[in-house]
């Protein structure tokens, strides 16, 4: 879900995965923008102009994580408690192929993980509150879910 500013409302768009920036001469650097460290985030020049100008909320039911073990990695479906929707911080932007194609990417905010996702890796997406879900709302909308609020299932 993005805002529109030149409507004035949400949209609610299907994007690519993987954000490509506006001034990338292929696509492909968008494998390597699936998500965007949130410290710093203001300064990277992939995310820069994206942060800046157009963030986005991810609705989800949960996102996953991958314990490392001595057999290799367990996936891990991390949910709210009470199974309801999330909003992950996202950052999205426009990039025209050489082909003349218009391309709608987006890469999900990290930051350093809550308590229950420290025990499976070192980043989690950054889960904006029902009150800091809002599109247009100023930058200082980071948070980290509350552990308690949270469950991690094997999968």
């Amino acid at each position: 879900m993005r805002y529109d500013a030149k409507a004035s409302e949400r949209s609610l768009d299907l994007l690519r995965w993987g954000l490509v920036p506006y001034w990338a001469k292929d696509i492909k650097v968008g494998f390597a923008n699936i998500n965007a460290k949130a410290e710093g985030i203001e300064s990277k020049p992939a995310f820069r102009d994206a942060f800046q100008r157009r963030s986005c909320l991810l609705p989800v039911d949960n996102f996953y994580e991958w314990k490392k073990t001595a057999n290799g990695k367990q996936p891990y479906a991390i949910a709210l408690a009470d199974q309801g929707l999330m909003a992950l911080a996202g950052l999205w932007e426009n990039w025209h192929s050489p082909a003349g194609e218009w391309v709608r990417s987006f890469a999900i905010v990290t930051t350093t993980p809550n308590e229950l996702c420290a025990q499976l890796h070192n980043r989690m997406p950054v889960v904006l509150g029902p009150r800091l879900g809002q599109l247009g709302s100023g930058r200082n909308r980071r948070t980290r879910s509350n552990s308690s609020r949270t469950r991690a299932v094997p999968v």
